[in-house]
């Protein structure tokens, strides 16, 4: 009896706790369970959000083969994330490395660079972005102070406008040089002290001591930031003006995912390209995480 009256009292405890999590829970199945199984099946399927699906087998695969503007956007978005997510971890863990030493205003330096990952991936800020850099945008008007006679617009040209994209992400480097900060933080002292004592230089110690020690901190910050920069898309859709212009040159993945679905209501290719691209990612995180073990440091 005092077994049934435990399972009995372990029972009611698992039904109160189901019914705490029970909001994440419908909106996890609701909002994420549900739309990525139907996703699957709408990418075998002919759906034109109209209609009722019709199965099409792995038609819509093969149509990738063939469009033009697929391989397009997948060259612009392999280009941006290659490009963009090096230079923001770099840039990122120089300032954390700045930062490391404590002062009075460190608060107030932190929030400042904080702040641009805080609303960079916002509309507004896009629209500021693409305003600053319009033939007479704030970047023209300096650029003519300091004595440069520029008028361009920077956003039409073809052999500008993604590197405008990818100065946007540079600069919302705040939430990667937080974490770095905290794991520059929380290396022990004493290993630079036996350092000094045995007489290395700051960039014996930055390579043999910070670095090793901070390599599982980059490995984590690139694996975000690399599923970020192939799934990027607010930034693009708002400055190429939600076409990917000019001639295309800012046509992330993402984007034209999206034109397939709600401009052409062509959701069975859309749910595809979805699809796969998570395949890109999940074989370009399959690669980091293979190659871990020889670069990344676990001192346990």
């Amino acid at each position: 009896m005092k077994g049934f009256y435990s399972a009995k009292r372990q029972l009611k405890e698992d039904i109160a706790g189901y019914l705490f999590i029970s909001p994440w829970l419908i909106g996890f199945f609701a909002f994420s369970v549900i739309p990525i199984v139907f996703s699957l099946y709408f990418s075998f399927t002919d759906y034109d959000i109209l209609g009722s699906p019709v199965f099409s087998g792995l038609t819509n695969f093969k149509k990738m083969v063939k469009d033009a503007l697929f391989w397009k956007s997948l060259r612009v978005t392999f280009q941006y994330a290659f490009v963009s997510v090096p230079a923001r971890l770099i840039f990122a863990f120089l300032v954390a490395a700045l930062f490391k030493r404590a002062s009075r205003m460190i608060r107030v330096y932190q929030a400042a660079f904080y702040l641009p990952s805080l609303v960079g991936g916002s509309i507004a800020v896009a629209v500021m972005w693409r305003r600053m850099f319009l033939s007479d945008g704030v970047v023209n008007t300096f650029l003519q102070s300091i004595g440069i006679n520029s008028t361009i617009s920077w956003i039409a040209r073809t052999n500008t406008a993604l590197w405008i994209l990818i100065i946007l992400a540079i600069w919302q480097f705040g939430s990667s040089m937080l974490i770095f900060l905290a794991g520059l933080r929380q290396i022990p002292k004493t290993y630079y002290e036996a350092a000094s004592i045995d007489g290395a230089g700051s960039v014996n110690q930055f390579f043999n001591i910070t670095l090793p020690q901070m390599t599982p901190i980059i490995f984590f910050n690139l694996i975000m930031q690399l599923i970020n920069g192939f799934t990027v898309f607010t930034q693009a859709f708002i400055i190429s003006g939600g076409k990917g212009d000019p001639q295309y040159s800012t046509l992330a993945y993402a984007l034209y995912l999206y034109l397939r679905a709600f401009t052409y209501y062509d959701m069975g290719y859309s749910s595809a390209m979805a699809w796969v691209l998570v395949l890109i990612i999940a074989v370009f995180t399959g690669i980091i995480f293979k190659t871990s073990d020889r670069w990344v440091y676990y001192e346990s």
